[in-house]
């Protein structure tokens, strides 16, 4: 619960999440990898945030460790999706520690 909390406590991270709902809606299509099924490209998010790719990638594996997202490698890329399971857990985890 702790990594989700973390990870949740940035407004950037949080807006990733956002936007990886619906990627088609605020992503261009990618050459290599479906937005959907693979996720959405790190350079496509670090564009978007308005942010260098490294900085990008330390947000994408805080998500990641708190098991917000899923990557995947593609080539020398990784693409990024939500992990849903991870989400609904977290959400749980939070709501329970409030009751």
């Amino acid at each position: 619960m702790n990594n989700a909390i973390r990870a949740l406590s940035s407004d950037k991270r949080r807006q990733v999440l956002e936007w990886l709902r619906n990627p088609e809606a605020h992503f261009p299509p990618q050459r290599d990898g479906d937005l959907v099924a693979d996720g959405v490209c790190v350079v496509f998010i670090a564009d978007k945030l308005g942010v260098s790719q490294p900085t990008a990638t330390e947000h994408m594996k805080v998500l990641h460790k708190a098991g917000l997202v899923i990557p995947t490698r593609n080539k020398t890329w990784t693409f990024y999706r939500r992990d849903e399971d991870g989400i609904a857990r977290a959400r749980d985890a939070v709501l329970g520690a409030l009751s």
